[in-house]
């Protein structure tokens, strides 16, 4: 019948087009699952897959050596750990392929990209020079540069402003953390903390003000995350030993420091639910990095970690945390431990894959969040 000729013909010709462009195809089977189509992560060093090693690898960035990577990849990739990232178990929990870095060469992002780069800041680095701070920020893409690395993206993912927005609405944006990197601006300058904290509200205005950028752009579900608890890594641990520092007596943390943090992510959380009133048709939801750090510390066995105290799993001797300034992960004199899944702290600054899987696994299901990615039906 004339009918089903010219239905059978539709469909040979949509089996046609999405053999032709296989993204389109990943695109309607993700979104007949009700998955996201692409992900799109911001941030700094806890997420960067690789941006700042694009264009070659700088001599003196350890992190673009073994043994970085050596758990997942077996090499190093640009990421600041020994395997995967939040932002890598997130991806794989939607069927989504590793966001390729967004400026990897031939790389296709039509499932997503990650623009996180060492280094980065909330603010630009013209804040810092006017205060002084211009020599301790190293920011190689702020947030409101990789947003514009997003949009300059744009036109190879949709081809017109309307398309873009209605793209952007079934994606997930992964935005940061952010803020670590300004607050050590001021500190590794030798400042005091109440510098930091004179920052602190300025900070949280530009990611306020990033992701209304993001919702003007068209997204509908944002995770922003908070600070890690400062003031249980190794590098602050091995900075501040002054005996008159306060430590927590469960943890060994250094009190002022967690304070600061926590201040940081209340702070965060009274501007998201601003935005959350101001943009009711968007879900806007906070990534919890501090209080798994915490149970990592005080319930090691519950993640499988060793019972100890704040350690680093790569680095070298020259103190109690096996950290040394001197002779930090990937440099002559370090060596990583035999099993980094038993740590959650890798270098002393970011974290193993180990504590990336528990983390993402709260953001996504629970508890790790003020609601989980994933809703249940």
């Amino acid at each position: 019948m004339p009918g089903d000729g010219g239905a059978t013909g539709r469909a040979m010709w949509v089996c046609a087009v999405l053999a032709a462009f296989p993204f389109l195809a990943a695109a309607a089977e993700a979104e007949a699952a009700g998955r996201y189509r692409a992900v799109f992560n911001f941030g700094d060093s806890l997420v960067d897959a690789g941006n700042l090693v694009t264009e070659g690898i700088p001599d003196y960035l350890a992190t673009a050596r073994l043994p970085y990577g050596q758990t997942y990849f077996g090499y190093p990739t640009g990421r600041c750990s020994d395997g995967l990232l939040v932002v890598d178990f997130i991806a794989q929990e939607f069927g989504l392929p590793l966001l390729p870095p967004s400026k990897a060469k031939n790389a296709s992002f039509a499932q997503g990209a990650n623009f996180a780069i060492t280094g980065a800041t909330a603010l630009d680095t013209d804040f810092f020079q006017k205060r002084g701070l211009g020599k301790t920020v190293w920011n190689s893409g702020s947030l409101f540069t990789q947003i514009q690395w997003l949009r300059d993206l744009k036109p190879s993912l949709c081809s017109s402003a309307q398309e873009c927005k209605e793209f952007f609405a079934k994606c997930l944006f992964i935005v940061g953390e952010f803020g670590g990197n300004d607050y050590n601006a001021p500190l590794f300058a030798g400042k005091d903390l109440k510098e930091a904290y004179k920052l602190m509200p300025h900070v949280i205005q530009g990611i306020s003000d990033g992701v209304e950028q993001l919702i003007a752009e068209g997204a509908k579900d944002l995770i922003v995350p908070g600070v890690m608890p400062s003031g249980c890594f190794p590098v602050y641990l091995t900075m501040y030993t002054d005996p008159k520092e306060g430590h927590g007596s469960r943890t060994g943390c250094l009190k002022r420091f967690n304070t600061f943090s926590w201040v940081h992510n209340a702070m965060l959380k009274r501007a998201l639910e601003k935005l959350r009133e101001k943009h009711p048709g968007v879900r806007i939801i906070y990534g919890d990095y501090f209080t798994p750090i915490i149970q990592f510390i005080l319930q090691p066995k519950k993640f499988g970690f060793y019972k100890q105290s704040p350690r680093a799993c790569c680095g070298a001797p020259g103190g109690p945390y096996n950290f040394n300034l001197t002779a930090k992960c990937g440099e002559p004199g370090a060596s990583a431990c035999a099993d980094p899944k038993t740590h959650w702290s890798w270098d002393g600054i970011h974290l193993t894959e180990a504590a990336y899987r528990h983390i993402a696994r709260g953001w996504l299901h629970g508890p790790f969040g003020d609601q989980p990615i994933v809703q249940s039906s």
